[in-house]
Parts: C-alpha cells; sequence; structure tokens
C-alpha cells in the first residue's frame, strides 16, 4: 500500500497528527460461536486497513476513501447510518465515543468539545472485501485506535472492541459477535487467541507455522442471503436455547448445555423445527471442538487439529447450513490431499474464503490445482491469498 499520510495531506493540504494500522483476521475454528457465548481461536492476519487522522475546528468530519477515490463530508453533531456503507464503519464508532464521552460526566468536557470540533480522516486498505476476512472490523477499530490516540481518551482494547461490537450492530445492521474486533485489536505474531465469548477471558497460543503455510481460496462470490442469514441463525440459536432453558433453568448460556439436552429438547421426538435443532446440535458440538483443539495445539499436534477444521466445515455445511456449493467445492477439492491438514470456510459464510492448512513443500502444486479445478467447475477464477498472523492495532510509525 502506498503511504495514507500522503494522500491524507494530498487531500486536505495538511500533515496529519497520526496514522494507524489495524489488521484483519483468520478464525482457525469456532464459527458462528462468538455471539453464542462460546470459544473462538482468531489471529490477526497481514492484511490491513490503514487511517491518518488530523483535528478540525469546524465541527465536520471529512473522510477520504483513497481505493474508492471517495469523499463524504458529514457534520459531526449530526451522526446517524449513512446510505453508504463504508461512512457507517467510521461514523458507528464517532457516535459510540461520543455516547462514552457524555455517559463519563467526569471526564474532562474539553475532550468532548475537541471532538465536536471534527476531524479529517483518510482511508485505505488491502484487506479483499467480501473474503470473509472482517475488513469491516478492521476499519472500526483503525478509526477508534485513532481517536484514542489523538483525543487521549484513554480507552481500554477491550473498551475499544464492545465499542466497535456496537457500532456494528447500530450503524452497519448486523449483530456480530465480538470476535472480529478483538482479534483485529488484541493480535500477536505468531500467536492464535482462544476468547472465552462470554467472559472476554483470552489466552495466547503460539501457531507452529514451520512446515505449513495458511492458504485462503476466495470464492469472489458473495451470495445476497449473507446478511439477513447471519441475523436468522442467531436468532434461530436463541430461539433454541429458550426451549432448553424451559427444562432446564439452570443454563445461562450454550456453554452449559449438554447433548443430551439438545436432544431432549430440540430433537426428532419433540415439535421444535428441525432447523433449530440441526443449529443448536452445531453450536455444542463446535464449543467442545474448540477446546479439543486447543489441547491438539498444545501437544503440537496439527494434523488433529486440521482434522477438527474439515468436521467443523461439515458442521457448517450440512447443520448450520451456512455454506454454498462454491465453498463446499473448495473444501472436497482438498480434502482427500494428505498435504492440506485442514481446511473449511471461514466467516459469515455464503460466499467468501476456506482457510487451508497446507505444507509448505505442496503450496504452490496446490493452488494450480484448485485453482483449475475451481475455474473448470464453477467458471469462475479463484483469487488466492498466502497469509501470516502478525500484530494487531497499531500505530504506524
Amino acid at each position: 500500500m502506498s503511504d495514507v499520510r500522503h494522500h491524507f495531506f494530498t487531500a486536505f493540504q495538511t500533515t496529519p497528527a497520526l496514522a494507524v494500522a489495524s489488521p484483519g483476521r483468520i478464525n482457525l475454528i469456532g464459527e458462528h460461536i462468538d455471539y453464542n457465548h462460546g470459544f473462538v481461536l482468531p489471529a490477526a492476519i497481514d492484511k490491513l486497513v490503514q487511517v491518518a487522522i488530523g483535528k478540525r475546528n469546524d465541527g465536520a468530519i471529512h473522510m477520504f476513501a483513497i481505493d474508492l477515490k471517495e469523499t463524504i463530508i458529514v457534520q459531526i453533531k449530526d451522526v446517524e447510518p449513512h446510505p453508504i456503507q463504508w461512512v457507517n464503519y467510521v461514523i458507528g464508532v464517532v457516535h459510540q465515543v461520543i455516547d462514552q464521552l457524555a455517559s463519563q460526566p467526569n471526564k474532562a468536557n474539553n475532550i468532548q468539545n475537541e471532538i465536536l470540533n471534527g476531524f479529517n480522516i483518510s482511508i485505505q486498505g488491502n484487506i479483499p472485501i467480501g473474503a470473509g476476512l472482517s475488513s469491516s472490523a478492521a476499519v472500526e477499530c483503525a478509526v477508534l485506535f485513532a481517536l484514542n490516540e489523538l483525543y487521549d481518551l484513554q480507552l481500554t482494547k477491550m473498551e475499544m472492541a464492545t465499542m466497535a461490537q456496537k457500532a456494528e450492530h447500530d450503524f452497519a445492521g448486523v449483530k456480530c459477535g465480538i470476535m472480529d474486533m478483538f482479534a483485529s485489536l488484541f493480535g500477536q505474531k505468531n500467536k492464535v487467541i482462544l476468547l472465552d465469548c462470554a467472559s472476554l477471558a483470552y489466552q495466547y497460543y503460539p501457531f507452529d507455522l514451520t512446515e505449513y503455510s495458511i492458504v485462503l481460496f476466495d470464492t469472489q462470490i458473495k451470495h445476497a442471503l449473507a446478511s439477513s442469514e447471519y441475523n436468522t441463525r442467531r436468532i434461530e440459536c436463541e430461539q433454541g436455547i429458550q426451549v432448553i432453558q424451559k427444562k432446564y433453568p439452570q443454563v445461562q448460556t450454550w456453554r452449559e448445555v449438554s447433548f443430551e439436552q439438545v436432544e431432549n429438547c430440540l430433537g426428532s421426538s419433540t415439535r421444535t423445527p428441525v432447523n433449530i435443532y440441526h443449529r443448536c446440535k452445531y453450536v455444542v458440538a463446535e464449543i467442545d471442538r474448540v477446546q479439543a483443539a486447543v489441547v491438539d495445539l498444545t501437544s503440537g499436534n496439527m494434523v488433529a487439529f486440521g482434522k477438527k477444521m474439515y468436521a467443523t466445515h461439515e458442521g457448517l455445511s450440512q447443520l448450520y447450513e451456512v455454506s454454498c456449493p462454491e465453498l463446499d467445492f473448495l473444501v472436497a477439492a482438498v480434502k482427500d490431499n494428505e498435504n492440506v491438514i485442514g481446511a473449511r470456510m471461514m466467516g459469515g459464510g455464503f460466499g467468501g474464503c476456506t482457510i487451508n492448512i497446507i505444507k509448505k513443500t505442496a503450496v504452490d502444486h496446490i493452488i494450480n490445482e484448485v485453482a483449475n479445478k475451481y475455474s473448470k467447475q464453477i467458471n469462475q477464477p479463484l483469487a488466492v491469498y498466502l497469509t501470516s498472523i502478525e500484530e494487531g492495532t497499531h500505530l504506524i510509525k
């Protein structure tokens, strides 16, 4: 990427106060589990969003999207959801900051007054859009981190993660869990994060890629169902646990639900719609699978870890029903190859990427083989990204 500060100067004829980089994320295992209070295993990657920022004094926010060559101006006192979606990732976190300051009268009033004076911001990135790598969370975290530095808000990373999540809910309209924002902010080089999405406790685990590479196969397809079905799955899981809680009132979250309880309350002998039964069956299995996968990492058993990725994909495709023919094709294309120890769809589903752990010696051959098969069968070119695990959101020196 070119220097985001240079583009800022070109757009606004002034030098930015600072610049921030915020990464996209991969999730090794634990898909659609963050909003179900389970465990996830994400990591920050080498694909980034960068922002440069500087203060104004006229109450306006001037936003320049470098890659789109688009400038949008809004008044900071009147921020509300915008018809242009990328704008919502910026002003959504601004709204969160203003709300946070208003709820904390002990904070100096001059901070709020400064923010209300507005700012200039330029934004660019190389995270593929629609690939399931959380480009939206990267924008939100970059902007929030920049505002935190610019105005010395003294927000913790955890506060920023929850604020960015709420911005996604309120302004982007996606009722996502906290994983994407958390991974973007908390990422560490060559480490994955076991995040407990109920307590937000977390622990880092080294991810040994001495022999392997992480390769993403991008379908370059995004079916129209993606956003609406994401919210539907969340509702279905909520409906399922409510049924279980009627019989087992001690149950608070999916973490406390057993397979036996799912069968008793939601199985074929009940009147529960089969789709709700399937969603809930997947959630309980995946929560167990993530915890077992961490044991594999601790013992250095990458092959066992990879098998669990394949099992996750099968659950996402057959039970949770968020896959699509293109994603299923890509996983099937590598499943019997001894050089691919694990593969699955990643992200919200209905398109985007599969994540593959491939022996380094076989990467080029497998990429060529899968790309040719995909082109012939799906009649669509395959995009491929080799990625590495890198640091989370940080100032650009």
